[in-house]
């Protein structure tokens, strides 16, 4: 029987697109967390831990709660797009950026708590707005560690299982995951299905820490 192949693509493209929207929103909270001493920053890093400590389905219920049919953001979300965003590969995008964004936020501020800021004093001396300071000062000289974070953050989304069942659910051809689709196969007693998944979903995960680990070896000193 030959291996369906659509939970693998579907994984690779929901981690994609759930590791560009998660470094869009890590690296400023990030760079706040790790240059500016303010009132509230603790609140702020426990709240963007959270999600590193609670049950993947604790998670999933929460977001279930926010995004159902019943919630403000369900509604508003089905009369915009016109159907439901529970049970849809959207669904499983959001499920990997919850799962994904906690751990590139603590990865991406220890990259920039990482930078020399004497960098950052001197472009500030020199005019430099602090947007332009995050920009074109913090962002290059922790670029390759911000890039291996990613790489493992990449990596988290694509294993999501918790989350994306309880929002995304385990619909073949829709919403069925990688994850979910092992899962699947285990309980339907789909072995060779299991294996072959399994080991291709290995095989990208070790490429994913051969190149984390080539990134963190090559980070120059900030």
């Amino acid at each position: 029987m030959p291996i369906d192949w659509f939970p693998l693509w579907l994984s690779l493209r929901v981690a994609s697109l759930a590791t560009l929207i998660a470094l869009a929103v890590s690296l400023p909270v990030a760079y706040l967390l790790a240059t500016r001493n303010w009132r509230g920053a603790e609140l702020l890093d426990a709240i963007t831990t959270l999600p590193l400590v609670l049950p993947p389905t604790v998670l999933g219920y929460y977001l279930l709660v926010v995004i159902g049919q019943g919630s403000a953001i369900g509604r508003i979300y089905e009369s915009v797009i016109g159907h439901p965003l529970v049970f849809t590969w959207q669904a499983a995008t959001l499920a990997a950026l919850f799962h994904s964004t906690p751990l590139l936020i603590k990865f991406t501020r220890a990259a920039f708590e990482s930078v020399n800021p004497s960098y950052a004093r001197a472009a500030r001396n020199l005019g430099a707005s602090e947007w332009k300071v995050f920009g074109r000062v913090a962002v290059p000289l922790a670029r390759r560690s911000i890039l291996a974070a990613a790489a493992l953050a990449f990596a988290r989304s694509l294993g999501d299982f918790g989350i994306t069942i309880m929002i995304a659910g385990n619909i073949p051809g829709r919403t069925q995951t990688v994850a979910v689709a092992i899962y699947d196969a285990v309980e339907s007693g789909n072995g060779a299905l299991a294996r072959g998944l399994s080991l291709v979903i290995s095989a990208v995960a070790i490429a994913i820490l051969y190149l984390t680990n080539r990134l963190q070896r090559r980070q120059p000193a900030g």
